[in-house]
């Protein structure tokens, strides 16, 4: 497999059943372009999760931590924040017990941004003025995506205005890019008023959102799917897909390496420690788009 795809040799790569990979990646070969789409999350997925020792903004992160926000609503966002991350990350609870918080969660601090009037003509200078960054090689990835015609869908459990604009400003929302994600709503005077719903958070990332977008019936005869996450809940991204022949499900494991290593290693077919780059997506792309 490594003859094929040379990123695999990376340090930041583990593999729990080789064989079982390399026959995905070759049916995906096989298979061919048309009936491939890439189902991504975002935040940390595709955006980097740190550089130069520092952590790098989520899309939620840099709205929070503009100039728009007040001092008190800076303080309020950053309470939730710690109080429920770490139920969010706690291999301890089962995703029942975590879904409700996570919806509470997530609702307050929409609540504290839609009390801090925020402007629509902001976002651009917002996004421009934070640290966000993709991870090292986004450009070909989104480019290779383009030019072959293949769908990514991102699903973001993030500000979908945010993220947007940050691959605007990258120079990669290209015509085959769909998001589904938390998107904001304005009133005449572009003033944020509410969010849109439905409310998509980290665990409930999958099919029940999605009904009645039209998108996954629209893509029917894509039925190679490679998934790209960080997260447990990223993992139900790809539920709704009517009939997955092939699935090859990519985990960025970020943090807390030796901690989740095994949960990872049980869920995703590849992952990738501490890897702030595309390499390896890249590199499997490369093998299974050239003819």
């Amino acid at each position: 497999l490594c003859l094929q795809v040379p990123e695999l040799e990376k340090a930041t790569v583990r593999i729990r059943q080789p064989e079982r990979v390399r026959g995905i990646i070759q049916a995906l070969r096989e298979e061919g372009v048309a009936k491939l789409q890439v189902i991504s999350d975002f935040d940390m997925t595709l955006s980097r999760f740190g550089c130069n020792g520092r952590r790098c903004p989520t899309s939620h992160n840099i709205l929070d931590n503009s100039r728009v926000i007040s001092e008190d609503g800076k303080k309020k966002l950053k309470d939730l924040l710690h109080h429920y991350y770490p139920i969010e990350i706690d291999p301890n609870r089962t995703l029942e017990e975590k879904r409700p918080l996570m919806v509470e969660w997530w609702t307050k601090a929409h609540e504290l941004l839609v009390q801090q009037k925020i402007h629509k003509g902001d976002i651009a200078q917002i996004v421009r003025e934070s640290e966000a960054m993709l991870r090292d090689g986004f450009k070909e990835f989104f480019d290779q995506l383009h030019k072959n015609n293949v769908p990514l869908f991102i699903f973001s459990a993030g500000v979908g205005d945010i993220l947007e604009e940050i691959i605007r400003q990258a120079n990669v929302f290209y015509s085959n890019v769909n998001v589904v994600s938390n998107y904001m709503d304005f009133n005449d005077d572009g003033v944020l008023t509410h969010f849109r719903g439905p409310l998509i958070h980290t665990y409930n990332k999958n099919n029940t959102v999605l009904q009645g977008t039209g998108y996954f019936q629209q893509l029917s005869t894509r039925t190679n799917i490679i998934l790209l996450g960080d997260s447990m809940g990223d993992l139900t991204m790809a539920d709704g897909v009517p009939s997955v022949e092939n699935i090859l499900k990519i985990g960025f494991l970020n943090d807390k390496v030796e901690e989740r290593r095994g949960k990872y290693l049980d869920s995703y077919d590849i992952v990738l420690e501490s890897d702030e780059t595309l390499d390896v997506v890249n590199g499997i792309l490369r093998h299974i788009l050239t003819e």
